[in-house]
């Protein structure tokens, strides 16, 4: 076994690693081989062939430890680990011997199942999975394989919550964070077909990582530089006549590569409905992308992506909405550039530079028949990013320093007519016209050093940002994250510690700040919403099992100031920005994996989490008849997000060479409800029907647990070198059992889960 050591760096930071492989016969010259390379920790099987010279690179690989393998007919098979643990190139030169000799001992898959040097718990979902993922509706892909992981939940409609937070997720899609909400109501969702590997996190975050760190979800595209045509195609159909397209092409010729990616969905069940019926619930959604890259030279490289994504749909009625005829139209786009350059000055020294451009718009309109408000909306955020990161590795450290600026300008339109004053409060106004917008600039500088001691490794880095909007705030974020392994236990024990300042959530942040909006009844409260400053500690461990399972568990403190949430405007639908004084949220994660044991794999996981806020209000707009009493009440209350006990499995069997099958399960013990006091049960069995009545518990204020049982059967119908095409059938929530994600009032905050669903995908990689 050969361990190569070069670079060897904790892997806490974004971006990926590459590696530069050049295989030579007995003489020195390059020659042509087959391989790969396996990570067990981060569900990574990826093959390969080298050029007539011997030479290939793999690119986007996540840091950590993989086993290479490589053959070629008449040589002896070469086996070996590499440690990719920085965005610098790992060059490493494979003399091939001839047979029988071999060039190495053998080296197990499983010498990848835990890696001592990462600082920080990481969860990975690799191409497998997403390929093998259980079928799910347009537009929530991605998010269904992210509540797989310990500690997220999703809520209606898509919406991702880690450890509490709401609406604090962000996204790096290949270097460049995103930080707007991503569920299907408020953009256009991200295919998650386009993308081969997955990591999530929601704790021991690098300095560079900010503005938005309830979780951060960093996920790698495809680019597949064999030389030739690559691509991939995907057809899905389901209940609900749910469809789905998906098409993706590469070409690569020496340093050049091209790649399209187009998308198109269609279904009549696209958001959580508040109603069993599911009435008025259609969408069509569709997008493309385009990418070119070029290496330079053997130093530089130069990438280009353009997207555009669109989703329209219409938004669920309650039965009262419907029967009078209520419509309310809904569209969001996206349309995006991104140029990156990458420049290696030598082999200590690193320069990236990222450049975005993107624009997302959202609209709402409403028929005449709507009740009870009509309601209209138009709103835009257009956002300039840039960024500039140096890396340098200088004996057992990997130091990074940059900054980033992002310039902001933001629109909002918005009216609305009441049409039936019996449901609002009389100094409610019947009408209002909104329409504002702003520019804000946001920078942040950053430096961070990830440290390899022996059996210690450390990440410490700080940060400084500077946000400027409707208010203006500074912060300092220290980070701090340490891991120590025992090797021949198998045993690596970590803690971490995060200092966060993160943004307002962007959606109708101005109509929530405005004079308008805090005039609209005599007792509405308003402010402009602060950023959250936080203090996150966790405590955990990873132990191997067996040699075939790794077991993972964390504890977790989070003390929030400025606690974000949300809320509706008149049961408009629309929702905006509010923050209370503090919060304190904790809970206990942990989760059983196994990659591979024999014809198995699959996992096991459980979060207990417990969060308490606390008020004065800070932030936003309040139309309650209390609201003045919030901005003086020290009064505490649980978190919306506050679901005590989650739990997820699936173990999936290899039933011949060809055939598989799965199974999967999830159980959550319910969310807190908020209703009016004294609240009319008998009206809400009208409007609801005791069916949904019987899932909530008014005693405790909570729903009543859900859960799902799920099945997955899939087939290799054909293959050929690295030609296949393959069959998947799903069946979700076997048991048909009916699940209320969300029950608050008669219009607003009322979710139903979806029942039996089918789905049926073709696969095709050629």
């Amino acid at each position: 076994m050969v361990l190569l050591a070069a670079a060897a760096m904790l892997s806490a930071q974004r971006g990926g690693g590459e590696l530069h492989l050049t295989v030579l016969d007995t003489s020195g010259a390059g020659v042509e081989a087959s391989g790969q390379l396996v990570n067990q920790a981060i569900h990574l099987k990826q093959k390969f062939s080298t050029d007539k010279q011997g030479r290939y690179i793999a690119r986007n690989l996540p840091f950590g430890v993989y086993r290479l393998e490589l053959e070629r007919p008449g040589f002896g098979t070469h086996s070996a680990l590499i440690a990719i643990r920085s965005e610098l190139p790992l060059e490493y030169t494979v003399p091939l011997s001839l047979a029988p000799v071999e060039t190495s001992v053998e080296v197990k898959d499983s010498a990848t199942l835990l890696d001592a040097q990462r600082a920080a718990l990481v969860f990975f979902v690799g191409h497998e999975a997403i390929q093998e993922r259980p079928g799910s509706g347009p537009g929530r892909e991605l998010t269904d394989l992210v509540q797989m992981q310990p500690g997220w939940l999703v809520e209606a409609n898509g919406v991702l919550h880690p450890r509490g937070a709401e609406y604090n997720t962000q996204y790096v899609i290949d270097g460049f964070p995103i930080v707007d909400n991503r569920s299907p109501a408020f953009a256009p969702s991200l295919n998650i077909d386009e993308f081969v590997s997955m990591n999530v996190r929601a704790s021991g975050y690098p300095a560079e990582y900010g503005r938005k760190l309830g979780g951060v979800i960093e996920i790698t595209s495809d680019e597949n530089m064999q030389p030739g045509w690559h691509g991939a195609a995907v057809f899905e159909g389901g209940s609900y006549s749910t469809a789905n397209g998906f098409l993706t092409s590469q070409y690569s010729r020496g340093s050049l590569l091209a790649g399209i990616n187009l998308e198109s969905a269609y279904t009549e069940r696209y958001l959580d409905p508040p109603s069993q019926q599911n009435d008025t619930n259609k969408a069509t959604t569709g997008g493309g992308t385009a990418r070119f890259g070029a290496d330079l030279s053997e130093r530089d490289r130069l990438r280009v992506t353009m997207a555009h994504r669109r989703a329209g749909f219409l938004v669920p009625d309650e039965r009262l909405q419907f029967q009078v005829g209520q419509r309310e139209d809904r569209t969001n786009q996206e349309t995006s550039g991104q140029v990156s350059y990458q420049r290696t000055i030598s082999s200590r020294l690193l320069v990236n530079a990222r450049a975005m451009v993107r624009d997302l718009a959202a609209s709402l309109w409403s028929n005449t028949l709507s009740v009870p408000i009509l309601a209209d909306q138009g709103r835009g955020v257009r956002e300039g990013y840039f960024s500039g990161v140096v890396s340098a590795h200088r004996g057992g450290h990997e130091i990074k320093a940059g900054g980033e600026a992002i310039r902001t300008s933001v629109h909002e339109n918005f009216d609305y007519r009441i049409t039936d004053a019996a449901f609002f409060p009389a100094d409610v106004p019947p009408q209002l016209h909104f329409l504002d917008s702003r520019r804000g600039l946001e920078s942040a500088a950053f430096a961070q050093d990830m440290i390899q001691a022996g059996r210690w490794s450390i990440s410490a880095g700080i940060r400084r940002d500077t946000y400027r909007l409707l208010v203006r705030e500074s912060a300092w974020s220290p980070r701090l994250s340490v891991a120590w392994s025992w090797p021949l236990a198998g045993l690596v024990l970590r803690a971490s510690y995060d200092r966060v300042f993160e943004i307002p959530a962007i959606e109708n942040l101005l109509l929530a700040s405005s004079a308008a909006a805090q005039r609209l009844t005599e007792t509405a409260t308003g402010l402009p919403v602060p950023p959250a400053h936080g203090n996150y500690l966790e405590a955990g461990f990873a132990k191997t099992l067996f040699g075939r399972a790794r077991l993972t568990g964390s504890y977790y403190q989070r003390r929030i100031r400025n606690f974000s949430d949300d809320d509706l405007l008149l049961n408009t639908g629309v929702t905006f920005p509010i923050s209370f004084a503090s919060a304190a949220i904790h809970g206990i994660e942990g989760q059983m994996e196994i990659p591979r044991w024999g014809p198995f794999s699959g996992f096991i996981s459980w979060a207990n989490m417990s969060g308490t806020g606390r008020f004065p209000v800070t932030g936003g707009l309040f139309l309650e008849e209390n609201a003045a009493e919030l901005l003086r009440s020290n009064n505490r209350f649980r978190i919306t997000q506050d679901q005590r006990n989650t739990a997820r499995a699936r173990l999936r069997t290899a039933l011949g060479s060809r055939l598989w099958a799965a199974v999967g399960a999830w159980y959550g013990s319910g969310l807190p409800i908020e209703l009016e006091d004294n609240v009319d049960t008998g009206e809400l069995a009208r409007r609801y029907g005791p069916e949904v009545l019987s899932r909530v518990n008014f005693a405790r204020s909570r729903l009543r647990p859900s859960y799902s049982l799920d099945a997955s059967l899939g087939f290799q119908l054909w293959r050929r070198d690295q030609h296949e095409f393959s069959l998947q059938a799903d069946v979700l929530n076997v048991t048909d059992r009916l699940n209320v994600i969300n029950f608050a009032s008669l219009f607003s905050g009322t979710a139903i889960g979806a029942p039996r669903t089918y789905s049926l995908r073709l696969r095709g990689n050629f």
